[in-house]
């Protein structure tokens, strides 16, 4: 029979054995991040999306210096980057720089919508402005412009059109819910959402759009977790749980059945905070933060991995070329609810 020694010894080889399943089971529990080849450009404010499995990232504010200085530091630089070479390249420049502008692909095209642009010594000047990008001849074309203009706003695509809700006019924050026509170059307007803000973040799932976070009137002293899903079918809006870290100037994204939502900024700091939603239990989960806390960042899935890249660490006027991947966890069919 096993002396009490050897038993004592076993037991204590198992548990230090098991501890290593334990902790990767809990990381596997809230997904894991690696780090990838940073952008070519310090900058923040951009708008990501991704296209024939390629990470576009556009516009934004890049670090000021003498060669930006008279455009204030507004970007119209577009950079690409290719997950499965880990590298980076430039493609044709924007018409126009601009920050704060919805982004969304389609049909195999680019849409960059809205934003704020330069207007004399102001840097909040509100578009209409709507721009096409053709991969295959590296152009840019103008579409017809939305019928409101703003920045600040989310774009989401929904049954092949593109819906951009929300954002600020430079006066005021702006309600509406706008519906974009590729296919005849038109716009109508829907039911406008119920609470009006800016820097939400809007993405579309199953069958239904949601308008996530924000703020009112450009102020992130006054954050908000708001959560609205809007349902095209019925023209109707619904109140779901609200986000568990009430912030703006963050990104979403969806993978499999949920919606994550990473970064943003408070008047305290920026925010390393990764909070995944699955719309058919409404319910929301903290999953693994950020390794770099940043606002005003782009974020684009491909082949299920979600790419978060550039944006600032601090509020305010800070700049990155941060590139870092989130692999969510595997879903336990067991297990899911």
């Amino acid at each position: 029979m096993p002396t009490l020694k050897f038993l004592i010894l076993a037991g204590f080889l198992g548990l230090c054995l098991a501890r290593p399943d334990a902790m990767r089971a809990e990381a596997v529990g809230t997904g894991t991040w690696t780090v990838a080849a940073p952008a070519l450009m310090e900058r923040t404010e951009v708008a990501a999306a991704a296209l024939d499995g390629k990470i576009y990232v556009v516009g934004g504010f890049a670090k000021p210096s003498w060669q930006n200085i008279l455009e204030f530091a507004i970007s119209s630089d577009v950079e690409v980057y290719d997950p499965a070479t880990d590298s980076w390249s430039m493609t044709t420049s924007l018409p126009e720089g601009r920050h704060h502008a919805g982004i969304a692909e389609l049909d195999g095209f680019l849409y960059v919508i809205g934003g704020f642009t330069r207007s004399f010594l102001s840097i909040w000047h509100a578009t209409s402005n709507v721009y096409q990008y053709n991969p295959a001849a590296r152009e840019w074309r103008e579409l017809a412009p939305m019928p409101t203009a703003r920045g600040g706003l989310g774009v989401a695509v929904y049954q092949n059109r593109l819906y951009a809700i929300g954002g600020y006019d430079g006066k005021h924050n702006v309600a509406a819910v706008e519906i974009f026509d590729s296919k005849t170059n038109t716009w109508t307007s829907v039911r406008p959402m119920p609470t009006p803000r800016d820097h939400l973040a809007v993405v579309a799932a199953g069958d239904r759009i949601y308008a996530i976070g924000g703020r009112p009137e450009l102020d992130y002293h006054r954050n908000m977790g708001v959560v609205e899903a809007y349902d095209p079918e019925t023209n109707q809006w619904q109140s779901r749980a609200g986000l568990p870290t009430a912030r703006s100037g963050m990104a979403a994204s969806v993978i499999g059945e949920r919606i994550y939502v990473v970064g943003g900024e408070s008047e305290a700091g920026t925010f390393a905070a990764n909070e995944a939603y699955h719309p058919a239990t409404d319910q929301w989960q903290s999953m693994a933060p950020m390794p770099t806390a940043r606002h005003g960042l782009g974020a684009a899935v491909v082949d299920g991995h979600l790419y978060t890249i550039s944006g600032g660490p601090t509020p305010g006027g800070s700049f990155s070329r941060v590139n870092e991947v989130f692999i969510p966890p595997v879903e336990n069919p067991d297990t899911r609810q």
